[in-house]
């Protein structure tokens, strides 16, 4: 059973027990809201945005009622809108930076406006763009995430013909396979991808994996340029005594497993998930919701220089979760599956001090230590420069090498999605201006 067969059958998913973290507003809520804005002429609220949406703009057209342009507002600055209403950081960007929290007042809540003004688009069905007039170039795409799907939709715009390679049997990267359920499920991600590829000219061929399947070489023999988006890599995990024994995961691939399908956590399962950054904050927030009652974050920093945000380990510990710090796994213990994890604690150097090696309970481990990066699959192409896994591109996306670029995960080692739908219409945009220029 694919994912899309679980669409309709929720009961398929685990991730169907979540509700929203962030309920949507009602339509006067969304006015009420909207008329609390000061409109600012020079908003700081666009330049903390990614993709530079003009937030003033929209959030005055729901306030008048024109839903219609307040939701075009929002797509025309970035076409994946809606998820990035759902699961951008938008504490730390554009809320974050409303000139109300210099009054000592409540932020205006841009991003539930912003989901507010692109669910009745989806919902009335609108189409707010076309494709442009055939030019006879073509665009080749590794990965079909976020990254690449702004990169198609703009190039479509242009009226360049796409196609993207997806080794996945679905599309949406981590938008459909990665993102809390209690900001996005599953249905949503396609819905929107579908959305996305509605313009028409997009070519997806899935169960194509770059490097085994199609090659650098044969993607620039048949396209004018090729555009490389194929995200991050596995989990990594820990190599320490224990690390092959039983109910032992790597966090991307769990939380996968439980949106995608169906997972089973009982409520006395002791859970620990090891890391500090936002997908660990992201999966023991939803190991409490699955259910289980013991859920552990163990992290080998302190509390305050955890990576992760601070909004949402705040909601985590709101919700039960509890943190143990400057802790490092040393070996896995159990019989067949993992019964305690031996750990010692660590000074500001990170070394281990003495003495003070002990155990920690644990029935269900996830690590959640960072994924591989896949840039070494190109690092011997010619004009291709890679750093630490990661592609090295200037501020449009271009590599080294002429007509290849790289976005998102790919290119800046793992990042939010806006960044992601940012960089794809960046990328397409240079593309479609270098080759207006030799036209001219």
């Amino acid at each position: 059973m694919g994912i899309r067969d679980t669409i309709e059958d929720t009961t398929q998913r685990s991730e169907s027990v979540f509700e929203d973290y962030k309920p949507a507003f009602s339509e006067h809520a969304a006015i009420t809201e909207a008329n609390r804005c000061l409109y600012c002429e020079d908003a700081p609220c666009i330049t903390a945005c990614p993709t530079s949406i003009d937030i003033p703009q929209f959030i005055r057209k729901i306030g008048t009622g024109n839903y219609y342009g307040s939701a075009k507002t929002i797509f025309e600055a970035n076409i994946l809108g809606m998820s990035c209403a759902r699961v951008c950081p938008v504490e730390v960007l554009c809320v974050g930076d409303c000139v109300y929290n210099d009054l000592d007042q409540a932020p205006i809540q841009i991003g539930k406006l912003q989901r507010f003004a692109t669910d009745v688009a989806y919902e009335a069905g609108w189409e707010f763009f076309e494709a442009g007039e055939d030019t006879g170039k073509s665009v080749g795409i590794v990965g079909a995430g976020p990254a690449g799907l702004s990169a198609a939709h703009w190039l479509r715009r242009a009226g360049h013909a796409v196609t993207i390679y997806e080794k996945r049997d679905e599309i949406g990267g981590l938008n459909t396979t990665g993102v809390a359920p209690y900001k996005m499920r599953v249905d949503a991600s396609l819905r929107e991808a579908d959305w996305v590829l509605s313009i028409g000219g997009i070519e997806i061929k899935t169960g194509v994996e770059f490097g085994r399947d199609v090659s650098i070489e044969q993607l620039e023999s048949d396209h004018d340029a090729v555009i490389l988006a194929f995200g991050l890599g596995a989990d990594r995990y820990l190599d320490v005594p224990g690390a092959d024994l039983g109910n032992i995961f790597g966090a991307v691939d769990y939380i996968e497993r439980f949106k995608t399908g169906r997972v089973e956590v009982k409520a006395d399962t002791k859970v620990v998930v090891v890391g500090g950054g936002n997908t660990a904050l992201d999966a023991v927030r939803e190991l409490r919701g699955l259910g289980a009652e013991d859920v552990t974050l163990l992290y080998r920093g302190e509390e305050a220089k955890m990576s992760g945000y601070a909004h949402e380990w705040k909601a985590g510990k709101t919700e039960g979760v509890k943190g143990l710090w400057t802790r490092q796994p040393t070996a896995f213990e159990g019989h067949v599956n993992v019964e305690r994890i031996q750990c010692v604690r660590l000074d500001d150097t990170k070394a281990p001090i003495d003495g003070t090696e002990h155990a920690v309970e644990a029935d269900l481990v996830l690590l959640a230590i960072g994924q591989g990066k896949l840039g070494n699959m190109v690092s011997q192409v010619e004009g291709v420069e890679v750093d630490w896994g990661k592609i090295v591109v200037d501020e449009d996306g271009r590599t080294g090498r002429a007509n290849l670029y790289a976005i998102g995960d790919a290119a800046n080692g793992g990042t939010e999605v806006v960044y992601a739908a940012a960089e794809g219409k960046r990328a397409a945009q240079a593309i479609d201006a270098a080759w207006k220029g030799e036209s001219a």
